[in-house]
């Protein structure tokens, strides 16, 4: 479609094949429109106009904060900081936006364009702006095109309404171009407050899919697992909403208590771009309660006999938690059990509960107080014996079938139900770790409907902000209800604690919020988590004001390098403080970390060793791994550690372990390697628990004069003494770290000075009565020696 430059409307036809629809009304839009979506538009006069919704910036203060159009025509990064090219307060239709308008001749055909920043951070380009270009390296620009600059666009009604189970094309009613059409916001708000999945009455069953442009949907049922290839079928009729609106379920009531038996659907629809039906696919349910694997067939449960979850434990305080990130798998395959001398059988649930349960249970002997599961919900391995992070989500209901003893009989339910349990009478929390931005492969939702459940472009491209090639559409209402109706089950049915949503960005605030709303409701102190990145963008600050905590990843960064000498004391001192406001609104809003499951483990990227090789640590390595621990523990905020950084686990460099069960299984062996190390965690943990470790919990933002920090000159060797102003009591804390190569002096002032001090901790433990090391006094100068930290408190 190009520009419309005639007076009179262009001849345009609405079509299914060879039959086409009386259009009621057709008009075009305003050309501002376009804008919002592609970031210029031209208008009648040959104005040029760079458009950029304020929306899309929330952290901006459009008032303050100067953003510059930048691109081919004015040398990109050299546009910032000249006022010629700054974007100037505006609105369309009452919407704020940011504009800069000039001549459109001055402009070529083809050149692209972005907006930046006045410190230089580019914005990102929307994967849905109808003009956007990515280049070689996958950088996303506008371009301009002066063919479609705003007056191509019409708005045309039809007298009746279109069958959505077909597929409609819109072009020219004169020479038969076309492109097809593509139903917009009112299709992603079709939904139905109908109980979905399998419902097992008392005798009877209902089975019941949302498939909002199917043409047939077919039930295939049988009553064990050989019937499969010979499934009774039942044809499922569609149902509207008791006021008559369609809404695209479908259903079937069987006059029998079905409880144990295995069913699949089949999915027929229309052809097109937009469409990814195929009636010979298996589809499972996207409510099926358990699953055999990945492909299904789902299994038929009676919710009465699921049960709920362990409803006896109390979820700690966030400032209280310390987190460990686990993976299933990692935490029991090398685990000294001695009932499960062959590591081959440590594949599940129930494997994990027995060493939860034993007296030598790693995580408890290091205190953590929550355990943080990578993915549980049905995963896309392909075999029970494959290792798999689980990032792969093929059904959200469903816990993993191949951590279940026996997957046809739906035992995981039982077994992660008591694994919760197990984990809640240890007195940690248990948070799963949970993939809602795209699907695992089979992609049963694409099956179901691909328009309806997944970003896409107009050519039906799928989004791929994910990286993994198919984001889910957190717009659309039923992709909402399945989130948030997975949750809650995951809540009732099992006990769990909280979430971590991996991506959260592709999921959007709104979404988010809606999720906090919901789950507080069933459970008011659910602990939540956002990874609030994407490969598209980031909203930690859009998070502030929500109930969500997010993973530090700056944190993260500024551990690595100060270990290293690096970094700098202004990053010290707000790194410390819980990366206040901009990041965390309030204390326990940042989730602290040093390293996750993903990328190489925290001792392969510190090593002094060549290669990422961090197996063998140096002895540098061991005194940089414990100022981590200690400025971890240090900070305000929530401390999350990957299981085994305790004992330095190593994945020998390998950056992407994902399938790597080899590299993952953590090695307990590790802990009398290192058992300074081992303790120096577990001391640290237990002090920060403790009575006087209170003044590291905050559940509230600190008073102005709670810290006071020092650093030494030409250094970043650093002191801060914490509860200066006796706001929080009468003791105080000093904490002092030198990560350099050399040795430093910091001077102190009176308040630093007054005491009387008495050292806990060093560089290599925790000390106790007149062990060696109390000698390390602190006076008007406090002597740093090189890679040493120290611990005192005065009381």
């Amino acid at each position: 479609m190009h520009d419309w430059h005639a007076h009179h409307r262009p001849p345009v036809a609405v079509c299914h094949g060879a039959a086409c629809v009386v259009l009621a009304e057709l008009g075009p839009l305003p050309e501002f429109l376009f804008g919002l979506e592609s970031g210029f538009f031209t208008d009648k006069n040959g104005v040029l106009f760079f458009v950029l919704p304020v929306r899309r910036v929330p952290d901006l203060d459009p008032e303050q904060d100067a953003v510059y159009v930048a691109g081919d025509f004015n040398g990109w990064q050299d546009a910032v900081g000249q006022e010629h090219w700054q974007l100037k307060p505006g609105e369309f239709n009452g919407l704020p936006v940011l504009l800069w308008s000039g001549e459109a001749k001055q402009f070529s055909a083809g050149q692209r364009f972005k907006f930046v920043t006045g410190w230089h951070h580019w914005l990102p380009v929307p994967d849905t702006a109808p003009n956007a270009l990515r280049d070689d390296l996958g950088n996303a620009n506008h371009q301009l095109d002066p063919n479609r600059s705003g007056r191509h666009l019409f708005s045309f009604s039809v007298a009746e309404p279109l069958d959505l189970t077909q597929t409609w094309t819109v072009g020219w009613a004169d020479d038969g171009g076309e492109v097809p059409l593509r139903p917009g916001a009112f299709f992603h708000a079709l939904e139905t407050e109908l109980p979905l999945g399998a419902v097992v009455g008392r005798g009877d069953t209902t089975f019941r899919l949302f498939a909002p442009r199917a043409q047939r949907v077919e039930l295939c049922l049988c009553s064990d697992l050989g019937g499969q290839g010979a499934p009774l079928r039942y044809a499922l009729r569609h149902q509207d909403e008791a006021d008559g609106r369609w809404a695209g379920t479908w259903e079937v009531t069987l006059e029998q208590n079905l409880h144990g038996w295995f069913y699949w659907y089949s999915v027929a629809g229309p052809e097109g771009p937009y469409s990814h039906f195929d009636p010979s696919h298996r589809v499972l349910d996207p409510y099926a309660l358990a699953t055999v694997d990945r492909d299904g067939p789902g299994i038929v449960l009676d919710r009465k006999w699921i049960g709920l979850g362990d409803r006896s434990f109390r979820t700690p305080p966030w400032q209280d938690l310390v987190i460990a990130e686990a993976h299933v798998r990692d935490l029991v395959v090398k685990a000294p059990l001695e009932s499960m001398s062959d590591a081959g059988v440590r594949l599940g649930f129930r494997e994990l509960q027995e060493w939860v349960e034993s007296p030598e249970f790693h995580l408890h002997r290091l205190g953590i107080n929550a355990v943080e599961l990578q993915p549980v919900q049905e995963f896309d391995d392909r075999a029970r014996e494959e290792y798999h992070w689980g990032y792969m989500t093929n059904n959200y209901f469903s816990v993993e079938s191949s951590y279940a003893s026996k997957p046809a009989e739906a035992s995981g339910i039982r077994e992660f139900q008591d694994l919760v349990a197990a984990f809640h009478r240890r007195g940690m929390a248990v948070i799963l770790d949970v993939v809602y931005n795209h699907v695992g492969e089979p992609a049963h939702l694409l099956f179901v409907d691909k328009l309806y459940y997944f970003e896409m472009n107009d050519t039906g491209r799928l989004s791929n902000w994910s990286g993994c090639g198919n984001d889910l559409r957190a717009s659309s209402a039923m992709t909402r209800r399945l989130v948030i109706d997975s949750l809650i089950h995951l809540v009732e049915a099992y006990g769990v604690d909280g979430f971590r949503f991996d991506l959260a960005e592709l999921l959007g605030v709104e979404l988010l919020s809606e999720v906090e709303r919901e789950l507080k409701r069933v459970k008011p102190d659910i602990i939540l988590i956002a990874e609030p990145w994407s490969f598209r963008g980031h909203i930690a600050g859009e998070l502030r004001d929500t109930g969500f905590a997010s993973w530090n990843d700056g944190y993260r960064e500024f551990l690595r390098e100060f270990v290293r000498g690096g970094a700098t004391p202004v990053q010290f001192e707000y790194f410390l403080k819980g990366s206040p406001w901009h990041f965390a609104k309030w204390p326990a809003q940042t989730v602290n970390y040093a390293a996750s499951h993903d990328d190489r483990a925290w001792i392969d990227v510190i090593t002094e060793n060549p290669d990422f090789q961090g197996d063998v640590p140096t002895a540098n390595d061991r005194r940089r791994t414990h100022i981590m621990a200690a400025i971890l523990f240090a900070s305000i905020g929530i401390p999350m550690l990957p299981a085994g950084q305790d004992f330095m686990r190593s994945k020998r460099g390998v950056s992407n372990t994902y399938q790597r069960g080899d590299l993952n299984a953590l090695d307990y062996t590790r802990v009398l390697r290192y058992p300074g190390t081992h303790g120096y965690f577990a001391d640290w943990i237990a002090f920060r628990r403790s009575e006087a470790g209170r003044l590291l919990r905050h559940y509230s933002r600190a008073s102005e004069g709670f810290f006071r920090f020092y650093f030494a000159p030409d250094s970043t060797a650093a002191a801060v003494v914490y509860n200066a102003d006796r706001s929080m009591g009468g003791k105080r804390l000093m904490f002092m770290v030198n990560p350099t190569a050399h040795d430093a002096t910091i001077a102190l002032d009176a308040e630093a000075e007054s005491g009387p001090w008495r050292q806990l901790a060093n560089i290599d433990r925790f000390l106790a009565g007149d062990a060696p090391g109390m000698m390390h006094a602190v006076k008007k100068e406090l002597f740093c020696p090189a890679l040493s930290l120290g611990l005192w408190i005065a009381e």
